[in-house]
């Protein structure tokens, strides 16, 4: 893990071969609040690049125009995504996980080269805010990581990132 990484609080992630382990209780609920990491494979700082960082941000859009979730909050760092969102559909947390990551995989490869390989790492981590965790607190946590990870200075100098309230 690097400083950086340390710094944005993105040490939490699916180490290889261990992506069962966090499904290991994970409750999938409509209405829930989640916060959920999800990191590209061997730590790839793919979303340096705006372009392809857009990808992920659409392919989390699309979830919410499909009335599967409602997104409260993101950011997109250089090799993982915090995505704050409400689970409004009747897909489950992990078929919203997965279509996401396939969604934008493939159009990720199709960008760079068809022969690249695996662009997500396996699983992700998902946290159910309770009713008493402070929403904006949560949210204001997630889209300060740029800044927290040294990428910028303030949180206006950085692209990847939204939040419902601003």
């Amino acid at each position: 893990m690097t400083e950086a990484d340390a710094k944005c609080g993105s040490g939490v992630h699916a180490a290889k071969g261990h992506s069962q382990d966090l499904r290991k209780g994970r409750v999938s609920e409509p209405g829930r609040i989640y916060l959920v990491t999800a990191t590209t494979h061997d730590r790839q700082r793919l979303f340096g690049n705006l372009f392809l960082g857009r990808m992920a941000v659409n392919a989390m859009r699309h979830h919410d125009g499909a009335g599967n979730t409602e997104t409260l909050a993101y950011v997109v760092m250089p090799d993982h995504v915090h995505w704050l969102f409400s689970l409004t559909g009747n897909r489950s947390l992990d078929k919203v996980m997965h279509s996401m990551k396939s969604y934008s995989g493939k159009q990720i490869e199709k960008t760079l080269d068809a022969g690249r390989g695996v662009v997500w790492q396996p699983g992700y981590h998902d946290h159910a805010l309770r009713k008493e965790e402070d929403l904006i607190h949560v949210a204001r946590y997630v889209v300060a990581n740029p800044v927290r990870a040294g990428l910028v200075a303030h949180i206006a100098d950085y692209s990847l990132w939204d939040a419902k309230w601003i």
